[in-house]
């Protein structure tokens, strides 16, 4: 049985011409199957009802005023909060659309940071329509970090799937940049941010952490680049000083292969791809983006808006179920280590 001993997620829509709504749906059909936690969709209840039935799913839904109603609702219906609402055109995106997945991101995060919620399970956006519309965020971790108090370069992107983590040091910006972006002090901290978050969220008490080179085969002594010897080698002696089990530089081609993943609990990739192709690649349907570093649990299915797929049933929530019950493990450990530190 799902644990209820703590207050139930909140799912924002993502964009409604999307998969996210659909995805939604077929993860409270999945609820018992998957033993998930109380959850609740934030606004959209009639948006929801459509988006059910293109996938053949005939689901209740029940429109609830306060997250606290969601639990006695959830084994019977979807509970939804009240809220706006629009008609289910998958595959159209529009401004209007964009506008409701723009308020149940926002209202979402809010119920996190207040407490009214364990944490919030966001839904796929396109960043180009919210950008139309006045969103001047680079993307969803931003925005939930700024309404958690939290500065953008506090709040580290982790990948997560059955088989692999994986955190890269930066992410939306050209390759070209990635050498001059990258320091010791950078490394140091979204590190650090990082074996805390698998301490408290994942119960690893001593998480292996291993390091990736920048260059190919480590920058072979400095004749493929120096990064290595300037910054990601001293990065991992200052954080192995404070009793931090990281490892490398490790040679990027090779760190993710079978045996190579049996030997670190998180791998820290030193740009975007280098995180998540090797993510992608193994575990795409049940891949997980975590926002590590701030006060509230934030968890994201890894994969987009499929607005070319969206109302064909083609869709795998399996990335959406992965990420509410990261989202739910992880609060289950909040909840546990507060209890024990006030006995």
């Amino acid at each position: 049985m799902a644990d209820t001993s703590f207050p139930p997620l909140a799912l924002s829509l993502g964009d409604p011409a999307g998969i996210g709504p659909e995805l939604i749906a077929a993860a409270w059909a999945a609820r018992s199957a998957e033993g998930l936690p109380p959850f609740f969709a934030v606004g959209g209840a009639e948006l929801l009802m459509a988006a059910a039935r293109s996938r053949g799913l005939d689901i209740p839904i029940a429109e609830i005023d306060d997250p606290a109603e969601a639990a006695a609702a959830f084994p019977h219906a979807l509970p939804v909060l009240k809220g706006p609402d629009g008609l289910y055109r998958p595959g159209e995106p529009d401004a209007e659309g964009a506008r409701l997945a723009l308020w149940s991101l926002d209202q979402a995060a809010q119920l996190a940071v207040a407490g009214q919620a364990a944490g919030v399970v966001t839904g796929p956006i396109a960043k180009s329509l919210l950008a139309e519309i006045g969103f001047s965020f680079p993307g969803q971790t931003e925005f939930v970090a700024h309404k958690s108090g939290v500065a953008a370069a506090d709040a580290v992107m982790m990948l997560a799937g059955p088989t692999l983590r994986t955190v890269p040091m930066t992410v939306h910006c050209a390759l070209r940049d990635v050498p001059e972006l990258l320091t010791i002090d950078l490394i140091c901290a979204r590190t650090r941010i990082t074996a805390k978050a698998l301490q408290q969220d994942f119960g690893l008490d001593a998480p292996r952490i291993a390091i990736a080179a920048l260059n190919p085969h480590a920058g072979e002594n400095g004749r493929m680049g120096d990064e290595e010897q300037r910054i990601i080698g001293p990065a991992i002696a200052q954080l192995r000083s404070e009793g931090i089990d990281a490892t490398g530089p490790h040679p990027a081609d090779s760190l993710f292969a079978p045996r190579a993943r049996t030997t670190y609990d998180v791998a820290i990739a030193m740009y975007h791809d280098q995180a998540l192709v090797p993510l992608k690649a193994l575990d795409f349907d049940k891949g997980v983006n975590m926002t590590l570093g701030l006060p509230i649990i934030r968890t994201s299915p890894d994969h987009g808006t499929a607005f070319a797929i969206a109302g064909k049933g083609e869709a795998d929530p399996g990335a959406t179920i992965a990420a509410i019950r990261m989202a739910g493990e992880a609060a289950a450990r909040r909840i546990s280590a507060k209890q024990a530190a006030s006995v």
